[in-house]
């Protein structure tokens, strides 16, 4: 069973509000839920809608074809009417003119009226909307008092009954049975990841689609006992993040394209003084502002050299909400560990897209800080980079030790932290900061496989691809196909087991990205000489699809 429903409007008709209810109620009943949004960067006008699909069993992507519409506007209908099933129904207000069979007029805006308050027309539709799939009422009343006062939220449960009381039952749904499941974003994930992996400040400026990663943390920020500082620019935010992180704070810093631009420059001075540091890249479709409030994967290239000269770094791109909690809680470690940057990468589609995932397993997380205590140090005897075997110095805290100094900045020094432009001290540096890379390798994560053990046909993405491909892929395998995906979460350094093994046989190798160059595929090829033949890309904003996967595919490959 595999229901979807499409919610448009024009910004400021309550649409968010609306789908957050609606999600609640159907995840309460007991279905998966897989929520997408498509919004135009403007407060008010335009044309923005969010489809909801829910169903039975575990849902990892959006779907296009629509089995209700809720339209707060005439353009939603002229937009999505095409879309919309046989059996399908259209729910909007009265004073929408359209000719359709499958329309239902509700009075949503008289009935509003009658309560007296015009900003409840909202919930007359998804009064309508739940008698359609013949849900009861239970606990629909909570879900209105958890999103608004007592006041408003009996106002707007009254008018949810009422949209309930004028509509028949529709469609036969299976009982649900998921209960146990959270509902949740990648940005969302990402925020409690940095909770549960000890971060104690974060550092950021508003940048669409990054900030719902501080706005979160901001709302949580004196319950979980950290501080959440909103910075002037990125500029000050990351270097904020670095001087808390020197200073022994676990610390991160979040944005998107254009404001990590702006970090570059700091990177290079976490990179030479080998200070930990986590900074989330959200993509969104660029150069310059691009389109703001729509997704893309074009960071990848840029992200894997930004900034001047050379030093250790790992870039992680989060592929679902359960990775995105789970890898950043692994990001905060190893950047301790190595004293090294890493990036996380996501995406609008990841950050805006909800979905239903298993509780978070807190058994499985542990907090690493590798923090050197001095034992053993005579007094004024530390040295904060001395050269190891392994490449990575002893990490002491500025003032916890008594006796010894912890001296940085951001030129080449000595061991001690001192000035120098010494060949030799310069080159033994290096060596000893990029030793770090080779180091790396056994922490490197391999990519989700799923497909046929020999597959003929090698499809290699990563990051927000993984949902779509994983239902492509399932559809493909169904058919007889021989086929096979790798979605890689860890990218650099790129971990090459599984990407060697399932190639050496593939008679094709297709990367399929939402950008315009091939990103991942060029990496590839770079670091293993394991070329693609083919490439399916992707870069008008819009999240590739599992139907165009498959179409694309069975049209052009296979």
């Amino acid at each position: 069973m595999d229901y979807n429903i499409l919610i448009g409007g024009a910004a400021g008709q309550g649409m968010d509000t609306l789908s957050v209810i609606l999600e609640k109620i159907i995840k309460r009943k007991g279905y998966y839920i897989f929520l997408n949004k498509d919004y135009m960067s403007r407060v008010r006008g335009g044309h923005n809608f969010t489809q909801i699909r829910f169903g039975t069993k575990p849902l990892y992507g959006h779907e296009t074809k629509l089995d209700v519409i809720i339209a707060l506007d005439k353009n939603t209908v002229d937009f999505h009417t095409e879309r919309l099933g046989d059996n399908g129904v259209i729910l909007c207000d009265e004073d929408i003119q359209v000719e359709d069979s499958r329309v239902i007029h509700i009075p949503m805006k008289g009935i509003a009226k009658e309560l007296k308050n015009p900003k409840v027309f909202g919930s007359v539709a998804i009064g309508a909307l739940v008698k359609l799939f013949g849900m009861t009422n239970t606990e629909v009343e909570d879900v209105f008092k958890e999103r608004f006062n007592d006041k408003i939220g009996l106002l707007n449960f009254e008018a949810y009954k009422r949209g309930y009381e004028i509509t028949e039952k529709h469609f036969d749904l299976q009982e649900g049975t998921e209960d146990k499941h959270i509902i949740i974003n990648s940005n969302q994930a990402i925020a409690l990841g940095a909770l549960a992996g000890g971060v104690c400040y974060y550092s950021a400026y508003p940048m669409t689609p990054g900030t719902s990663i501080m706005t979160y943390l901001a709302e949580k920020q004196e319950q979980a006992g950290i501080l959440v500082e909103q910075a002037e620019d990125e500029i000050a935010a990351i270097n904020m993040a670095i001087g808390a992180s020197y200073a022994g704070v676990r610390s991160m810093t979040g944005t998107s394209g254009g404001g990590f631009s702006l970090m570059v420059e700091a990177l290079g001075l976490a990179g030479v003084q080998e200070t930990p540091l986590v900074v989330v890249d959200v993509q969104r479709p660029s150069p310059a502002t691009g389109l703001p409030t729509r997704t893309e994967q074009s960071d990848l290239s840029f992200v894997l050299t930004a900034s001047h000269g050379e030093f250790p770094r790992m870039v992680i791109a989060v592929r679902h909400p359960e990775d995105a909690f789970y890898q950043t809680v692994r990001a905060l470690n190893i950047a301790d560990k190595y004293q090294m940057l890493v990036i996380i990468l996501g995406d609008q589609y990841l950050a805006d897209g909800t979905q239903t995932i298993a509780p978070f397993d807190f058994d499985k997380l542990t907090i690493d800080r590798h923090l050197f205590n001095g034992e053993g140090l005579k007094e004024g005897e530390y040295k904060r980079y001395k050269i190891t075997e392994n490449g990575i110095s002893p990490r002491m805290i500025p003032g916890k030790v008594p006796g010894q100094i912890v001296i940085s900045g951001s030129e080449e020094h000595n061991e001690e932290g001192r000035i120098t432009e010494s060949a030799e001290v310069r080159t033994a540096m290096m060596n000893k900061r990029m030793k770090k890379l080779e180091l790396l390798k056994d922490d490197l994560l391999e990519p989700d496989y799923f497909g046929v053990e020999e597959p003929e046909h090698l499809i290699l993405a990563w990051g927000s691809m993984h949902g779509p491909l994983r239902e492509a892929i399932a559809l493909l395998q169904e058919e007889g196909y021989s086929v096979g995906a790798l979605v890689f979460g860890d990218i650099y350094p790129l971990p090459t087991k599984l990407l060697e093994k399932y190639a050496a046989k593939a008679k094709n190798i297709i990367n399929i990205e939402q950008n315009y160059t091939g990103q991942l595929g060029k990496l590839i090829r770079q670091e293993t000489g394991i070329a693609c033949n083919k490439s399916i890309l992707k870069y008008d904003g819009r999240q590739m699809h599992y139907k165009h996967i498959y179409d694309q595919l069975k049209g052009e490959v296979l």
